[in-house]
């Protein structure tokens, strides 16, 4: 594997192997390819006798219901005091502005920044960007059998988790045959399928089933841009007894809706969050790319499924998202 940014895998291997200390760290918000990347990459390299340690605010806690079955009691939630003797490992970030803390912003940090999104702004002093590769996880086990670790049963379920989730549980078109060879090879290493299976799908709380319900009954249609979304407000949460941890998923719904060139989900986050809303965007058949459309408003993704954070009314995000399918 040879990444399609300045970096080749082998720049990755020598910095991985050179060093001894590191801070891992993802964007925010995770999502089950940052989250089993930063899992197994932690593993690999506590095994090659490195030290290494994992960040993630502490906002970000407690994850989506989906995710927390994931063993991350050893993350940290502050920069250890010895920060800027180490080396900065970013796992399924695109850019680095999806970091909010200024600790891992600085202009002095060196940073190996692994990913797989085709807008990844090549922010690291190494890059290994891979935009064939159908998941972050997919590089990091890559990496994993260069640096000559031993893909245990707990490396292989966090990789699994990765590849599962992004790939829409092998359903999207960063779907192939490579993909399908990993996933069989993780297998054989110790993932159990139907248990990894039911903990991110099958323990649904019915809380969130009735958030799916008004969010489904809340659907709107603009035909006259191929725009279907729906509007998940904190009025919503309250009657539900919900959050907006339990929203994972819901835009698939939306998105299956016939018709539909762009979807999207529209929701409150709350006085504590830094932006009034977040919109979650997924593309239909993939000729909009709506990571450009997202990435207009601050945020950033894959061509066919992105999102971004704003202050601006549920009105106004329809309208804005209208003109931008209208222009394409």
């Amino acid at each position: 594997m040879v990444a399609t940014g300045e970096q080749p895998l082998a720049a990755a291997v020598d910095e991985l192997r050179s060093n001894e200390r590191f801070l891992l760290t993802t964007h925010e918000n995770p999502d089950g390819d940052a989250l089993g990347s930063l899992l197994a990459m932690q593993a690999i390299l506590t095994q090659l006798g490195k030290d290494s340690v994992m960040y993630l605010a502490e906002k970000e806690f407690p994850l989506p219901v989906e995710y927390r079955f994931l063993p991350l009691e050893e993350v940290f939630h502050e920069p250890p005091a010895d920060i800027v003797d180490r080396v900065l490992v970013f796992l399924d970030c695109g850019n680095i502005d999806r970091t909010p803390e200024g600790f891992l912003r600085s202009d002095e940090a060196h940073v190996v920044n692994i990913d797989h999104h085709h807008d990844n702004t090549r922010f690291g002093t190494v890059n290994l960007v891979d935009t064939k590769a159908s998941s972050t996880a997919e590089i990091v086990h890559e990496l994993g059998r260069e640096l000559g670790a031993d893909i245990t049963p707990e490396i292989a379920s966090a990789l699994y988790v990765g590849l599962v989730t992004d790939t829409g549980r092998f359903s999207y078109e960063n779907t192939n045959p490579d993909t399908h060879r990993l996933a069989a090879e993780l297998i054989e290493a110790g993932v159990d399928v139907a248990d990894t299976y039911r903990r991110l799908y099958e323990r649904v709380p019915i809380e969130k089933l009735k958030l799916v319900a008004r969010a489904l009954e809340g659907i709107e249609r603009r035909e006259d841009c191929g725009l279907a979304l729906t509007y998940l407000s904190d009025a919503d949460y309250a009657e539900t007894g919900s959050s907006e941890l339990l929203s994972e998923g819901i835009i698939d719904f939306i998105r299956s809706l016939e018709g539909t060139l762009v979807a999207a989900v529209v929701r409150d986050r709350g006085e504590a969050a830094g932006s009034a809303r977040k919109v979650s965007l997924r593309s239909t058949d993939g000729d909009i790319d709506v990571s450009e459309i997202a990435r207009r408003y601050g945020g950033g993704g894959h061509r066919r499924a992105a999102g971004f954070s704003t202050d601006l009314t549920y009105g106004q995000i329809v309208e804005a998202l209208c003109a931008d399918l209208e222009q394409r």
